[in-house]
């Protein structure tokens, strides 16, 4: 495990003439700042030309009274909802619940007053009364889950009941366990549910059943860097405490019997996970792992080549269960429903086949939902499908956007956190953007054509499948892109000729076929239609390929955060609004980018550090030099995606010999089981040659490492940095002569003394 020691800064002459520039040199101006520039002051120039317009139109009284004559007020009902969430979550530290309630009580007299006037004063008070309130809300869910997170990582014998399991593309089993006892050390403080690995051989346990076995334990990781995803943040809302792993096969032991909540939602993992099996079963490979994915969710025996194909192909949203698979199951059944009903002679005549085929489907959607995992994508898919659905059967407009308010509504009312999740944020953009985009094709001025022949009408039926679909991908493409700039920092730019390609082989043959195939499985008919359904996706698989392998992803590094919501919220304001109000969005959005184009940008970091000290990076220049030949790639991916970094400096790697020697009384004299130096440090030649590499250091620009013992590297600042591999250097790394001071921070376990600098990103 490595720990780090940062010691004493060079003088500025000495860093200099380390750098051989002057320090009054002035910095040459990067390559794309004039780019910048002419973005910058074309976009301003638009943005004026925007606004004279709009002055001169109708007028805002106008504007607000066509906007509530249509009744779009509803659809800000979960925008402030859900930017009252986000505002308490993003709160330093939690607002008094009590002073919240006084704020909402104080504002719901105006908002109801006001809830009938047009303008922006009825707008504000509405907004006054539901932002505190979607704040009481995220309060009362953190609240209401408690979940205990695991501080600091340990090794004890854990014991529980198992809740799910999936398995990878290796064999590994990952069990979520309801932890019932710890012992060898016994936790004051064990999480509730933790998630366990084991790769050895073994017989899976059943769902339901009692585990036990010795396994490490730690905390979830948080950020890679300030600012990226919090995976503890994702965990706690989860309700998962700890992950790890065994460290031999686990064994099957008897446990109490849950009660009927647990019983009920046991049954329904053991449902999904036989579905998941029998899948996997009847199609083997790849295509059988995302077959099972595209029905129960199960991503973990998808190979990793083939989810990074299908990521730059554009094709990674077909994995989750979201609007694309619930729509294309929902329609399937109910057209081939209709289809069935039409065959009986004088059905269709008699009894309104389209709201029986709707109850049909809404009964399918929900048996969906329940072996789907229950994602947020796909429960607001659901919510979206239900509405829908129940609006067919009261005869009442299916796609609408007060459809999407309500099934917002309803899922920040229950988990308000789900509004810092990218996957409810980028399917949320792309169903407005969708439904704003069909409402504006839909009210279009129309111009009848006289008919041609046959081929005329064969062409217009293409032409409109195709040209629907580009515009589809398009529409959703641009709605989703700030999202995929800010969350995931690249962009897939051949995503719309992956999709393009792929989409017509899952909406013909994978997801017809496959519900097809669910549907017969009761009665043992189900091997033609999924292997028909496997076919499709190994075709998918070999287009995603080869659209991968034109290396079109796009790399677009950080943004400013005033940016990326600047943009978000004039998008949003784009697709909630059908007047000239809407262009109060444009203008927003206009001057998002303005701000993420503006050259200079914000100050990069100088050194980065993992959360748990095992991997430290120095920046010089677009590269990054790190302490370990081979860094873990989930860490590093996630630092060159977001400071755009081009190259990696890998360690150079020397053996000294008689740095160390056993030491002895190694054993511990405590009841505590606690881990000491198993070697002893020689304080001469390890002095010796840790000096020797800070020296080559200064001039390699990168980590000289000792085999198994320390790595050493001065930045480009001068910081003198020591990463250690051993504990047993630790007193050489802080001796005078190496470092001025030292600190011991035990929570990560690094010996460091670290200042407050802006060139530290930990």
């Amino acid at each position: 495990m490595a720990r780090i020691d940062i010691a004493e800064r060079w003088t500025a002459s000495e860093a200099d003439a380390w750098r051989g520039a002057p320090a009054e040199e002035t910095p040459p101006v990067a390559p794309l700042e004039k780019p910048r520039r002419l973005v910058f002051v074309l976009l301003l120039r638009a943005a004026s030309h925007l606004y004279e317009r709009l002055a001169r139109r109708q007028t805002l009284a106008a504007a607000f009274a066509e906007e509530r004559a249509h009744g779009h007020f509803l659809l800000f009902v979960p925008v402030f909802l859900g930017a009252g969430a986000a505002l308490w979550f993003s709160a330093e530290s939690d607002p008094s619940p009590y002073a919240l309630i006084l704020l909402a009580c104080a504002a719901l007299w105006p908002a109801l007053r006001l809830r009938h006037r047009e303008g922006l004063v009825a707008l504000a008070a509405g907004g006054a009364f539901l932002i505190p309130l979607g704040m009481l809300l995220a309060a009362a869910e953190t609240a209401r889950l408690g979940t205990i997170i695991l501080d600091a990582p340990v090794t004890t014998e854990v014991r529980g009941r198992v809740l799910s399991r999936e398995s990878d593309d290796r064999g590994a089993i990952r069990y979520r366990i309801a932890l019932e006892t710890t012992r060898e050390p016994t936790l004051k403080r064990a999480p509730g549910v933790v998630t366990l690995l084991a790769r050895s051989r073994h017989e899976p346990i059943a769902i339901g059943g009692g585990i036990a076995g010795r396994a490490r334990l730690g905390p979830p990781s948080g950020p890679a860097l300030a600012g990226l995803n919090d995976f503890t943040f994702d965990a706690y809302f989860a309700g998962t405490g700890a992950v790890g792993y065994f460290y031999r096969a686990p064994t099957a032991v008897a446990v109490d019997e849950p009660g009927l909540d647990d019983r009920i939602r046991q049954r329904i993992a053991a449902w999904r996970n036989n579905l998941t099996e029998h899948i996997r079963g009847r199609i083997g490979g790849d295509a059988g792992a995302i077959a099972a994915a595209l029905v129960t969710a199960e991503q973990r025996a998808i190979g990793e080549d083939t989810v990074e194909a299908l990521r730059q192909a554009g094709l990674a949203h077909v994995l989750a269960i979201s609007g694309l698979n619930m729509v294309l199951a929902a329609g399937t059944f109910l057209v081939g429903a209709r289809m069935l009903m039409a065959l009986i002679p004088g059905f269709a005549e008699r009894y309104p086949t389209k709201k029986f085929a709707a109850g049909g489907a809404l009964v399918m959607v929900t048996l969906y939902i329940l072996v789907s995992g229950g994602a947020i994508s796909a429960v607001r898919s659901w919510i979206m499908i239900c509405v829908m659905l129940i609006a067919v059967l009261f005869g009442r407009a299916a796609i609408s956007l007060r459809n999407v308010a309500i099934s917002a509504i309803l899922i920040l009312l229950v988990t308000p956190s789900a509004v810092t999740n990218p996957g409810f944020q980028m399917s949320y953009a792309a169903t407005l953007g969708l439904v704003a985009g069909y409402a504006a094709w839909r009210e279009r001025p129309v111009q009848r054509e006289s008919r041609g022949g046959p081929f005329a009408l064969f062409g217009g039926a293409a032409g409109r499948f195709f040209g629907g679909l580009i515009l589809s991908l398009l529409i959703g493409g641009f709605a989703t892109l700030i999202y995929s700039i800010g969350h995931f920092h690249r962009i897939p730019a051949c995503g719309l000729a992956g999709n393009l390609l792929a989409m017509p082989l899952i909406s013909v043959i994978v997801m017809p076929f496959g519900l097809i195939a669910v549907l017969l499985m009761p009665f043992g008919l189900d091997a033609i239609p999924f292997a028909i359904m496997g076919k499709g996706i190994e075709w998918m698989i070999m287009l995603s390929t080869w659209v991968a392998s034109w290396k079109g992803e796009v790399v677009t590094g950080r943004i400013p955060e005033i940016a990326f919501l600047l943009i978000g919220i004039g998008g949003g304001l784009v697709c909630l609004l059908r007047t000239r109000l809407r262009h109060a969005g444009t203008l927003l959005v206009v001057f998002g980018i303005l701000v993420a184009c503006w050259p200079g940008g914000g100050t990069r970091p100088e050194i980065l550090v993992s959360e748990d000290g095992r991997l430290v990076a120095i920046l010089l220049g677009e590269k990054a030099a790190v302490n370990r030949a081979s860094p873990p790639d989930f860490i590093y991916a996630q630092w060159r995606r977001a400071l755009r970094l081009d190259g990696l400096m890998k360690p150079e790697i020397r053996k000294t010999d008689g740095l160390a020697v056993e030491a002895k009384n190694a054993e511990p004299t405590n009841k505590v089981r606690q881990k000491r130096p198993r070697r002893k440090a020689d304080r001469q030649k390890a002095k010796a040659a840790m000096a020797a590499a800070l020296d080559a250091a200064r001039i390699r620009t990168g980590f000289i490492c000792e085999t198994k013992a320390f790595c050493a590297a001065v930045s480009p600042s001068g910081w003198r940095i020591v990463a250690l591999e051993d504990l047993a250097f630790l007193g050489t790394a802080c001796d005078g002569r190496i470092s001025s001071s030292c600190r011991w921070q035990s929570g990560w376990r690094l010996a460091a003394q670290v200042r407050a600098s802006s060139r530290f990103d930990i």
